[in-house]
């Protein structure tokens, strides 16, 4: 919502619409005035440009994930501060083996094409997204369901022997079962990610088409998308979930700056940002500008670098210590980024159930340990750190590179990616040539979701190409352990091995600052950094 996951657009990466961190109830999520509100008024967001078209099962960056994730419903949505799982498109997800799932969905609902959405378009988008000839970036996520390695093998070369997983059984016109390889306590939250989206008919006899016009079932409908420009929606009167949306359009619109973008809003010709641009955020001045229009929320996510093995000279854990000792992260969390991020020292962002403090032992800043590490390495030439230049990430990056210079006295350039989605390009066609930014975002709230996409082999964002037979071992057994406190301890002996290879060095995680314009009466964010859109309200003219 990542890999980036729902990987931050300007960050990983990722699921279903009522994501509500301070909603129903105030809370430091949601800033509110005096006025009458306007349900047929319009709402405009910030937005970057998608990395591929508004397929559920292709889209994992934020850019995309912004319009995805209030045109579909799944399953399952959270809500609240904790994210707190509830049954949204599932009548009830039940199981006795936390291995076979038996899934009845709500009778009534529709696409926005008119048809009734049924068990088989579940199971329809599921085996399109796990099929490997179809080449979706969210592929990984069913894996563990029995028979993916028959539609989407191993051995990349190998041809699929079917394109059906024998795990999916429909045993109904709105009930179907799930089999999974193995226990896996984590599934009956897992589904509230888009990649578990229903789709419609018309999309498998004409892929193409709909991703010129994509149609789903949730909340909002697609209208137009102009590639570099904007992305256009509007309610769809039809809902029948609980998190309908509060206005009749939505404009995300795409911006290639993020100062011209907070412009906007303070001018009030944008009315929702995520996240703030280095210049409002240098010496605590959104705080004037924008007064009650501040909004803050409790993130789920973290901010990374990651070292691909890829890149010559780079597969060498004495240089990682090295990168990761030099970077002074409470200096640039506290001067640059002006306390709106703290230093990171662990893989699983605070408040995910599992997340531990201090769990990377080379996080901390130590100049002279790591100058002898970077002395053992052996390596020679310049470190460069490359990401999307937008949306506030260059000068965070920037400054990291410079505390590793001025600390190992090697040079370190930023590299700059013309936009979002060509860094994500970049990343996904394994095209790095030294480190690359990996934040990501949680996508369901468990400590599975920080480690399998981004850390097992082959996993959907593993941005680094890591591979450690022994961590691929213990994600395994957690992921088929059913009691969910065992399994929490099981991925926490993972985390600990990750963190003695170092495959991505943890920096910062953010705490949540937004903006709206004076055009809302209120606005949230939800807990992956994204605009909670059924919180939103506008306020009449």
């Amino acid at each position: 919502m990542r890999r980036s996951r729902r990987l931050w657009g300007p960050t990983v990466v990722m699921t279903s619409l009522a994501l509500v961190l301070a909603a129903c109830g105030g809370g430091s999520g949601s800033s509110a005035g005096a006025g009458e509100t306007d349900p047929d008024g319009t709402v405009s967001v910030y937005g970057t440009e998608p990395q591929n078209a508004l397929v559920p099962t292709n889209i994992n960056d934020l850019g995309g994930t912004k319009a995805i994730q209030v045109m579909f419903a799944t399953l399952v949505g959270f809500k609240g501060a904790d994210a707190k799982p509830f049954n949204l498109m599932a009548d009830s997800i039940t199981t006795t083996d936390s291995k076979v799932y038996d899934i009845k969905i709500k009778q009534g609902w529709k696409f926005h094409d008119g048809t009734e959405v049924k068990a088989h378009n579940f199971i329809d988008a599921w085996n399109y997204g796990a099929y490997a000839p179809n080449g979706q970036l969210n592929t990984d996520f069913f894996s563990n369901i029995q028979g993916y390695k028959d539609v989407h093998p191993e051995d990349e070369n190998a041809k699929p022997t079917t394109d059906k997983m024998s795990g999916l059984v429909q045993k109904g016109d709105y009930e179907f079962q799930v089999t999974l390889d193995a226990p896996f306590s984590v599934f009956d939250i897992k589904v509230g990610y888009q990649a578990f989206a229903p789709l419609p008919d018309v999309f498998f006899k004409d892929p193409k088409g709909f991703e010129q016009h994509p149609i789903g079932n949730g909340p909002m409908k697609f209208v137009s998308r102009t590639p570099n420009q904007d992305i256009k929606l509007t309610r769809n009167d039809d809902y029948k979930g609980d998190d309908k949306v509060h206005f009749k359009d939505l404009d995300i619109k795409i911006y290639a700056s993020q100062e011209t973008a907070y412009q906007d809003l303070l001018s009030g010709r944008l009315d929702f940002m995520e996240a703030l641009p280095p210049s409002a955020v240098a010496g605590g001045k959104y705080k004037s500008d924008l007064g009650d229009r501040l909004v803050t929320g409790h993130l789920l996510g973290i901010s990374t670098i990651a070292i691909p093995y890829y890149v010559p000279g780079y597969n060498n854990l004495e240089l990682r210590k090295a990168i990761s000792m030099s970077i002074d992260r409470a200096q640039i969390t506290k001067t640059v980024m002006n306390d709106t991020y703290v230093p990171a020292d662990g893989y699983i962002s605070q408040g995910i159930p599992g997340a531990r403090p201090g769990v990377c032992q080379f996080c901390k800043y130590d100049p002279a340990a790591a100058k002898e590490a970077f002395q053992k390495s052996g390596f020679t030439g310049k470190l460069t750190i490359a990401s999307n230049a937008d949306g506030g990430r260059k000068e965070p990056l920037v400054a990291a590179c410079n505390s590793i210079k001025n600390t190992l006295g090697v040079e370190c350039d930023f590299v700059p990616a013309t936009d979002f989605g060509q860094w994500r390009s970049i990343v996904t066609g394994h095209k790095l040539t030294g480190m690359g930014r990996s934040d990501w975002s949680a996508d369901y709230p468990s400590i599975e979701d920080f480690l399998n996409p981004i850390f097992k082999t082959g996993g959907s964002s593993n941005d680094s190409t890591y591979s450690n037979p022994q961590v691929d071992a213990l994600l395994a057994q957690a992921d088929a352990t059913a009691n969910k406190d065992a399994a929490v301890k099981l991925y926490q002996q993972a985390e600990d091995l990750i963190a003695k290879d170092l495959p991505t060095i943890p920096v910062w995680d953010e705490k949540g600052v937004a903006a709206k314009s004076k055009n809302l009466k209120s606005a949230a964010l939800d807990f992956r950094r994204m605009p909670d859109y059924p919180s939103i309200e506008v306020l009449k003219k």
